[in-house]
């Protein structure tokens, strides 16, 4: 159980640290862009998708994905836009706590999914507006190609 505390509170600092001043349709597809590049050179794949304010602004399928992979990412992004927070934290919080995501928040599981993956996209001074999601690896591979590229992305903006 210490383990979950311990990763809830880096994932905590890590939203801290990756929070945008602006979000724009530009800044997704370089996001996504991006993710796909890092992904091509693993060898690796997965779905991608990035959405703000409930509009998708890129979508992405490798190869050997299929339509789970879109129900997962659509699934991770509805946990980190609805609880503004990764979905990586929530299941970590819900493993902490040992509740399912539907006993904890009375949520449909078919329509959120607790699982690594999912970050929500953070506009300093204005909150949660969207989310920029992985399927196709392990959940903590996920959330770290997520982050990987959010981080990048804003180191060399500012």
């Amino acid at each position: 159980m210490e383990d979950y505390i311990e990763l809830q509170k880096n994932l905590l600092a890590e939203e801290e640290e990756l929070q945008f001043s602006q979000f724009t349709n530009e800044m997704a597809l370089q996001i996504g862009c991006r993710i796909i590049e890092i992904i091509k050179q693993e060898n690796k794949h997965v779905t991608i998708d990035i959405t703000r304010n409930g509009q998708q602004l890129f979508h992405f399928a490798f190869p050997k994905t299929s339509a789970d992979n879109d129900q997962w990412v659509r699934r991770k992004s509805n946990v980190a836009c609805r609880f503004g927070h990764s979905s990586h934290y929530i299941w970590a919080q819900l493993r902490a706590a040992k509740k399912t995501i539907q006993e904890r928040y009375l949520v449909d599981p078919t329509e959120y999914a607790a699982s690594g993956g999912a970050f929500p996209i953070i506009i300093k001074n204005v909150g949660v507006v969207g989310a920029i999601a992985v399927s196709g690896l392990p959940q903590e591979e996920d959330h770290l190609v997520v982050t990987t590229v959010i981080r990048e992305f804003i180191n060399k903006t500012n």
